[in-house]
């Protein structure tokens, strides 16, 4: 577990990988019937039960796999829904699924709990990700190599560090990400790639000086 020079305590752990898979893509079609069902909700807030079954455990998973406490992560992901249903009159379809919306609400509040030291920050870190990402930076990384790797992820600023965190451990598309965090497709694949450049460079001066 590494902590972090940033004001925001981040803990890195290495374990085996919480069950995630992005379920986020849709079709223009699936999308226009959700809006019709958001629509409905929205004159009847009886009617987002739909909406909140059918998101609710992946905005648990967005959320626990930050916090590593399910309680807290049980109350802030119904904080989430509670906040979408009181904002949902608010909410126009602009081409973009319901779930980026759900996730911007879910990221706000995980890092509302940073920010107010009610929460440490946590990265669920496997080594089959970590591989992934020496794939990506080009650089062969062996076993004594992971630790480093994970402790200069640790050391990432936020925003650095949120946008590895969907891309490789979470296994988002940067279609996703740039959805979630309201940036261009091309945006997001941009700032990934600059910070994996980043960390290949501290891998070489590490192996270097090591």
């Amino acid at each position: 577990m590494c902590s972090s020079s940033n004001s925001t305590m981040q803990a890195v752990t290495i374990n085996q990988p919480m069950e995630f898979i992005s379920k986020h893509h849709a079709s223009s079609e699936a999308m226009l019937e959700e809006w019709e069902e958001i629509k409905v909700a929205k004159a009847d807030p009886a009617k987002f039960e739909v909406l909140y079954d059918r998101y609710y455990e992946r905005i648990f998973s967005f959320v626990y796999q930050r916090l590593e406490d399910k309680e807290l992560a049980f109350d802030t992901a119904s904080q989430v829904f509670l906040k979408a249903m009181q904002s949902l009159h608010k909410y126009e379809f602009r081409g973009l699924p319901f779930a980026s919306w759900l996730f911007r609400i879910a990221k706000s509040e995980v890092y509302q709990l940073f920010r107010d030291q009610k929460a440490e920050r946590t990265v669920n870190i496997d080594k089959v990700s970590l591989k992934g990402m020496s794939d990506e930076i080009a650089e062969d990384i062996y076993e004594p190599y992971f630790d480093v790797l994970k402790e200069s992820i640790a050391e990432l600023e936020e925003d650095d560090l949120q946008l590895v965190e969907m891309r490789f451990f979470e296994k988002r598309s940067f279609k996703e990400i740039g959805e979630i965090l309201h940036i261009t497709e091309n945006n997001s694949k941009v700032k990934v790639y600059r910070i994996l450049d980043k960390l290949k460079k501290i891998l070489i001066s590490k192996k270097k000086n090591g």
